[in-house]
This record gives structure tokens, C-alpha cells and sequence, in this order.
């Protein structure tokens, strides 16, 4: 049944291991924005320590993850296995994400020590510091068998790395990440890379929602943790200002300085 932890205890740590698929669920602080929930399949995942899980970071047209994990004052990540074979489980890693992009310093560093195949196509390590993990009984999830893992993702992005190689850059993999993970849906900013290479390119992020609650990309759905929006602070202050007023006459007619 259900049991709570600090640590990733050895017993399930080792079942980690043996997992072909995960979901990772994110939001941004905002509470207009939307919750992401994006499942990874393959080996693109580790474990260095009880407290500390990372994988890789494909790329794809969402971004939403990423977007969620630069955000100020937020980085909430929740990671999730269960059993598809074998006895029931499901097993959560709740914890702080961090992003580390790729060409920057810290990936080029994770990815050397830690001897990772970053495959083509890789946008980023998320380490996952984890501050709990709890496991409950799973006994609801069906049986599936493990066919194989689908190569479609990964002969995709080769192409896109290679174009860039060869000097086709519109049909690159930089210009796909100035177009299609420059913005999360919500208007956030996304892959740092990509940010920088629309704004040097001058390529448009593509425009991630429809209908009458998309943001525009002037106004995106967001909010620093332990800030509060201007206007909020204004209307406070004109109301502490009358009610100081109303209190300062109120005690005036009590000692009879003013008239009722």
C-alpha cells in the first residue's frame, strides 16, 4: 500500500531502472496557466544518488517543461512510474527541477562525468532534486508487453542536426527551437537557445494556442512567486490612505476636536 520517503530506497530504485516509460508533470506558477503532463519513453534517464534523478530532454514540439523550470520562483516537478509487468507499483519522485541546456557549461560538464550519450537532438539534462518519494499499490494499471522502442523521434532530429551541419539552416534543428520552443503555450519563454536564436534570427515563434484564452506574447501567463502584480499594491495603498482618513476624523469627534 501506500508509503512515503526522503530517499529513493534501493528496492525501488532498482525497479526505476528497469522502467521503459515515465511521465513528468509540470505547471507554471501562474493559475490561468496550464498544467503539462509529458510521458518519456527509452533509456534516457539515471539515478546518481537516493535524492538526485536526471534524463534527457528530447526535442519535440512542446516545450512546456522547460518553460515551467526557468520560471522564476517556481522549478516543481513531479515524476512518475508504474508497473506495466510484473507485481503492481507506481512510484512518485516529487522534487525541484533544474535544466541544464544544451552547449551550456553545466551539460557539457553533467554529460562528460556522468559518460551520457546525449543523442542528436538533445535540448537538455533535467536533474530532479528530490525531496520525496512515495510509492502506492498500482493495482488499477493493465498489463501491456514491451515491443520495442519507436525510432521515429530520433531519425527525425538526426536529420535536423545534420542539415545544420551542412549548412541548411532553415532546415536545422537551432532554427526548429527559435520556432517551436522559443514559447510555451502559455506565452513563457522557453529553450534559452531558442529565445536567442529567434531574436537574432528574427523567426517568429509559432503561436501555441487558439481561441479566446491565448495569450498574446506581450501579455503571457505569468507570476513571480512573492510578488504581487503593481495594481494590486496601488488599491491597497488608496484604501489604507481613506481608511486612515475615516480613522483620523472618527477619533477627532470622539475628543471634540471635530463636530459630528
Amino acid at each position: 500500500m501506500g508509503a512515503f520517503y526522503e530517499t529513493i530506497p534501493p528496492s525501488v530504485l532498482k525497479w526505476i531502472l528497469e522502467q521503459k516509460v515515465f511521465w513528468v508533470a509540470t505547471a507554471p506558477l501562474s493559475s490561468t496557466g496550464h498544467i503539462n503532463i509529458s510521458p518519456k519513453g527509452g533509456q534516457y534517464f539515471g539515478i546518481l544518488n537516493p535524492t538526485t534523478f536526471w534524463y534527457l530532454d528530447l526535442t519535440g514540439s512542446g516545450i512546456e517543461t522547460l518553460s515551467h523550470l526557468h520560471e522564476e520562483g517556481n522549478g516543481r516537478i513531479t515524476v512518475l512510474f508504474n508497473a506495466f509487468e510484473g507485481p503492481p507499483q507506481i512510484v512518485r519522485l516529487w522534487g525541484k527541477g533544474e535544466v541544464l541546456e544544451y552547449g551550456s557549461r553545466k551539460f557539457n560538464d553533467f554529460v562528460g562525468e556522468n559518460k551520457v550519450d546525449a543523442i542528436a537532438g538533445t535540448r537538455a539534462v533535467i536533474l530532479v532534486h528530490i525531496h520525496q518519494v512515495g510509492s502506492s499499490c498500482g493495482f488499477s494499471m493493465p498489463f501491456f508487453d514491451f515491443k520495442a522502442f519507436r525510432p521515429t523521434l530520433n531519425e527525425f532530429f538526426e536529420k535536423r542536426v545534420a542539415a545544420d551541419v551542412r549548412g541548411n539552416h532553415k532546415d536545422g534543428i537551432e532554427r526548429y527551437w527559435a520556432f517551436k520552443n522559443a514559447q510555451s503555450m502559455d506565452a513563457l519563454p522557453g529553450m534559452r537557445r531558442g529565445v536567442e536564436t529567434a531574436k537574432r534570427e528574427n523567426v517568429k515563434p509559432i503561436k501555441k494556442m487558439v481561441g479566446p484564452f491565448a495569450p498574446t506574447s506581450e501579455y503571457p501567463r505569468t507570476r513571480v512567486a512573492g510578488k504581487v502584480p503593481i495594481l494590486y499594491l496601488v488599491i491597497v495603498a488608496l484604501l489604507s490612505f481613506c481608511m486612515g482618513i475615516s480613522g483620523a476624523a472618527l477619533v477627532g469627534v470622539q475628543l471634540g476636536y471635530l463636530r459630528s
